[in-house]
């Protein structure tokens, strides 16, 4: 298929890769040029402009935040301007529900069609091929896309015809991921004012009461302080949890835990650790401990 990609970081770039090995015609645009310029090398096109790249027919976007989606899509000679009428526009980033309802309203407006298709995983498994996808939007346009979702990770789940439905569940899995961080942050440091090894406890717990991958790869960052290079960034975690209190006022719904750990995130930015891991959410409980 032929693809356009904006936005190659250390999400995209994988990204966009995996789409040219497997055989997709993949024109590439990222503000810094160098990036698009390592996957030429693959057999990438580079295109000079977002113009350039968004005139094909189906365009991936994988942008930092809200903002950065904004002023692609919305913005002069941007996306929306440039995609064909019929085209589809599949964005893979993180971004508020809000963000993606009126990213919807305005392809409607131009005859194109918006699917919402944010990922889980971190850099390491998007190389892998081992994201997993929530994709939502008009039937026809996400099946018309299916073929290169797939081809980016091990499982796509379908769940509606709402693209910011998508939106809201990437938002709602990120809060549990943050919420192991928060605490595996408070179990460690009472562990180690107790005198025993996290990797210990991590032992013991994972795998005996309970088994989970997040668990295991996150505590074992946690107890090695293991915080750059960042696989997901601390202040893009903050942003994360303000998209979900957003969501989550506009339904209606209290979540207590998750003010919490705004609150915890944003002491962590203060204090310098806003490009560090997002793991690194657990020395806010260590500091608070004296350790």
């Amino acid at each position: 298929m032929n693809l356009g990609f904006i936005g190659l970081g250390a999400m995209g770039s994988p990204i966009a890769a995996n789409l040219l090995a497997a055989g997709h015609d993949v024109t590439v645009f990222n503000r810094t040029r160098a990036k698009a310029d390592a996957l030429a090398a693959q057999g990438a096109h580079v295109a000079a402009s977002v113009s350039d790249a968004a005139c094909i027919p189906v365009v991936m976007t994988m942008l930092a935040d809200d903002a950065a989606a904004e002023s692609i899509c919305l913005g002069a000679r941007g996306l929306l301007e440039s995609l064909p009428l019929g085209g589809v526009h599949v964005s893979l980033s993180t971004i508020g529900a809000d963000l993606s309802r009126r990213l919807a309203e305005a392809h409607a407006a131009r005859g194109q069609h918006f699917v919402a298709a944010p990922v889980f995983g971190r850099p390491d498994a998007a190389a892998a091929r081992r994201l997993v996808v929530v994709a939502a939007g008009k039937s026809a346009a996400v099946e018309r896309v299916r073929g290169p979702l797939e081809d980016i990770g091990r499982k796509l789940f379908v769940i509606g015809e709402e693209p910011p439905a998508a939106n809201v569940v990437k938002l709602a899995g990120n809060f549990l991921i943050v919420s192991v961080l928060e605490s595996l942050g408070e179990s460690f440091a009472l562990l180690r004012r107790a005198g025993v090894e996290p990797a210990t406890f991590l032992e013991i717990v994972n795998g005996n009461l309970f088994q989970s991958p997040i668990y295991e790869n996150y505590g074992r960052i946690v107890s090695e302080k293991r915080y750059e290079p960042a696989g997901f960034k601390l202040r893009l975690g903050l942003k994360d949890v303000r998209l979900l209190l957003a969501a989550a006022e506009a339904h209606g719904v209290p979540m207590p835990t998750a003010s919490v750990l705004h609150d915890d995130l944003l002491a962590a930015v203060a204090n310098g650790m806003g490009d560090l891991d997002w793991a690194a959410l657990a020395e806010v409980s260590a500091r608070r401990a004296g350790l």
